[in-house]
């Protein structure tokens, strides 16, 4: 925990690292821990925990590698840092962690290489993209249905117009009492899409109403602006399509990057312009580069390392 915060002396931190060399397990075990720190303390600026304590505890847990990967967890953003030291069990999911002391407040789901399901206390379901995280609390009390988002992930809102969905996703607040949308917010950009209902979003106190097929991107102090949704691209990690509508290949490629885990890139300016109309329907990559050159004949492919360039 002391390196997490910057704390640790050098000996300290030394055998951190020694730790997370010693093997890839032990990389990807303390890489999920300080993903959920990191994004924690977006979640709550303070924490009364014990970091001694938490850090002795820690201390132990790591020289234990982990037996499955981490997909869904009940703790409380308040207390990550007991929470992360007092792991105590598996669930189908992935892991719990639990703060004995201080029981949790609030539920976080959070996903690391697949795509989760997850049925929510009012009976709305959200689908998360990898690498999202949502936070919740066991039981929506009081007049609002409120919720945090990290990432990226598709709701359908059970309807209750006497307690407002509120989606609270960086800078931006989403608003709805009964609807289908998908919301991404990563890195301080947000995008709403809309399939059905009306959804309010509110940013830098300026609020618009989208109406299915409707969609808006926000960044830093931009206003809130309307727009057509003319693809559902956007749908892809829920459907395993990539369906294009006179889609740039800048878009369509942004999109593979991120389903496939790769890096493509392209290197003539002008091929990002190119539009393509072909539905990817549970393709693999090669198969989905293989449509592009076939569509586009004067583009050619090559591989560096772990680069894809099109060219």
């Amino acid at each position: 925990m002391k390196y997490l915060l910057g704390e640790a002396s050098e000996p300290e931190k030394q055998a951190v690292l020694d730790w997370v060399r010693a093997d890839v397990s032990n990389q990807q075990y303390f890489n999920q821990f300080k993903t959920i720190w990191d994004t924690s303390k977006e979640l709550a600026l303070q924490s009364s925990v014990d970091e001694n304590r938490a850090w002795q505890k820690f201390q132990q847990r790591v020289k234990q590698k982990p037996t499955a990967s981490v997909k869904k967890f009940s703790l409380s953003p308040l207390r990550v840092a007991a929470a992360i030291a007092l792991l105590i069990g598996l669930s189908a999911g992935g892991y719990f962690l639990y703060d004995s002391m201080n029981p949790p407040k609030d539920l976080v789901v959070y996903t690391e290489h697949q795509v989760v399901k997850d049925t929510l206390p009012d009976g709305s379901m959200v689908t998360l993209n990898k690498r999202s995280l949502l936070s919740y609390p066991p039981k929506f009390k009081g007049n609002k249905r409120e919720v945090v988002l990290k990432g990226e992930g598709f709701f359908n809102v059970s309807p209750n117009k006497n307690k407002p969905f509120i989606i609270h996703a960086g800078e931006t607040d989403i608003t709805v009492v009964g609807t289908s949308f998908n919301v991404r917010n990563i890195d301080g950009n947000t995008e709403v899409v809309v399939e059905t209902g009306i959804v309010k979003v509110t940013r830098n106190g300026q609020t618009i109403e989208l109406k299915a097929g409707e969609r808006t991107t926000m960044s830093g102090s931009s206003t809130p602006v309307k727009e057509e949704v003319t693809d559902k691209l956007y749908n892809y990690y829920r459907t395993k399509e990539f369906v294009c509508d006179d889609t740039p290949l800048w878009k369509l490629v942004e999109v593979i990057n991120e389903a496939y885990d790769v890096n493509i890139q392209i290197k003539r300016e002008e091929l990002k312009q190119y539009k393509i109309n072909t539905p990817f329907i549970n393709q693999s990559l090669d198969q989905v580069l293989k449509v592009i050159q076939e569509t586009f004949p004067d583009i050619k492919k090559t591989e560096q390392d772990n680069l894809i360039i099109l060219e």
